[in-house]
C-alpha cells in the first residue's frame, strides 16, 4: 500500500492531509458546477469561450479527482520517481494550461477581428481546436511514457521551452495589448448591457490570465533552471509537500471561481438550476 504524503503524527501534518483532501474537494465541486451549467444551456454551448470553459472544467475536474491521491500519498512524479501516475496527472494540468492558452489567443482574435471572427471560427471548429489541444497532449504522454528516461527527459525539457515561449508571448504580450485595444473600443460604445457583457468579458480574461502567470511562472522558472543550468535544485519529496508543485493544482480551483464571479449569465445559470436543484434533491432525500 502507498504511504501516506506525511505521518499524521502532529497538528500541522493533520492540517496539511486535510488541506489537501479540501482542495480536491473543492476542485471537483466547482468546475462540476461550471460544467453543468455550461451543458444544460443550450446558448452557452454556442459560444466559443463556454467551449473554451469546459475543455478548462474537464481538465481540471480530473486534476481534482488525482489531488486525492497525490495530495495525500507520498507520490513524485518527477525524476526520480516514487509511487509516480505516469504523468498522467500533470498532464491534465498541461491541458488546463493549453485550453487557456487557446482560450485567450481565440479571446485576441475575436477583439481585433470582429466582423471576419465568427466566420472564421465557428463552435465547431473551436471543437476541433480542443480536440486537437487533447489529442496533443496525450500523444506526447504517450511518448514519454513509451521511451527511455533520457528521451522522456529531453521531451519535457523541449514542452518546457515552448511553454515558457508561448506563456511570454500569449500570456503577456497579447493580453497587454488585448486590454488596450479592448478598453478603447469599449470607451467609444454607448452605455448598453452588450457593452457591460464584453467589459465584464474583458475583466475577466484578464483575471484568469493574471492568476494563471502566477502560479505557474514560478514551477516553470524552477524547472528551467534545474534543467538548463548548473545549479542544483531542492526539489520536496513528494508532490503534497512541494509548495511550486500544489500552487497549479489551486489554480485549478480558483479559475472556476473567476468565471462564476466574473460572468453575470453563468452565475444566473448556476443559481436558477445547478444549486437551486442540488438544494432540492438534498432535502427530498432527507
Amino acid at each position: 500500500m502507498v504511504p501516506l504524503a506525511v505521518t499524521p503524527d502532529s497538528f500541522g501534518n493533520i492540517l496539511l492531509l486535510l488541506f489537501h483532501f479540501c482542495l480536491a474537494t473543492a476542485i471537483m465541486i466547482l468546475n462540476l458546477s461550471v460544467f453543468l451549467a455550461i451543458v444544460v444551456t443550450r446558448s452557452f454551448r454556442k459560444e466559443n469561450r463556454f467551449i473554451y470553459m469546459m475543455s478548462t472544467c474537464i481538465s481540471d475536474f480530473c486534476t481534482g479527482a488525482s489531488c486525492y491521491y497525490v495530495g495525500l500519498f507520498d507520490v513524485k512524479d518527477v525524476h526520480p520517481k516514487k509511487n509516480d501516475t505516469k504523468s498522467i496527472v500533470s498532464n491534465f494540468l498541461g491541458l488546463s494550461y493549453l485550453s487557456i492558452l487557446a482560450a485567450q489567443a481565440d479571446r485576441y482574435h475575436a477583439i481585433m477581428s470582429p466582423i471576419h471572427y465568427p466566420r472564421r471560427m465557428s463552435p465547431r471548429k473551436t471543437i476541433l481546436v480542443i480536440g486537437s489541444l487533447w489529442l496533443y497532449a496525450f500523444v506526447v504522454l504517450a511518448s514519454q511514457n513509451l521511451t527511455t528516461s533520457a528521451n522522456a527527459l529531453k521531451i519535457e525539457a523541449i514542452g518546457i521551452i515552448v511553454c515558457n515561449l508561448v506563456t511570454v508571448n500569449i500570456m503577456i504580450g497579447l493580453n497587454v495589448k488585448l486590454y488596450l485595444v479592448a478598453k478603447y473600443q469599449l470607451e467609444r460604445e454607448p452605455a448598453t448591457p452588450e457593452r457591460e457583457a464584453k467589459q465584464s468579458s474583458l475583466y475577466l480574461i484578464i483575471a484568469v490570465a493574471a492568476s494563471f502567470i502566477l502560479v505557474w511562472c514560478p514551477i516553470l522558472l524552477r524547472i528551467t533552471i534545474c534543467n538548463f543550468t548548473p545549479l542544483k535544485c531542492h526539489v520536496s519529496g513528494n508532490l503534497a509537500t512541494d509548495p511550486l508543485a500544489i500552487l497549479p493544482r489551486i489554480n485549478t480551483a480558483v479559475t472556476p471561481i473567476l468565471y462564476i464571479r466574473g460572468c453575470t449569465p453563468l452565475r444566473e445559470v448556476l443559481r436558477s438550476k445547478i444549486w437551486r436543484c442540488t438544494c432540492i434533491c438534498g432535502r427530498l432525500h432527507r
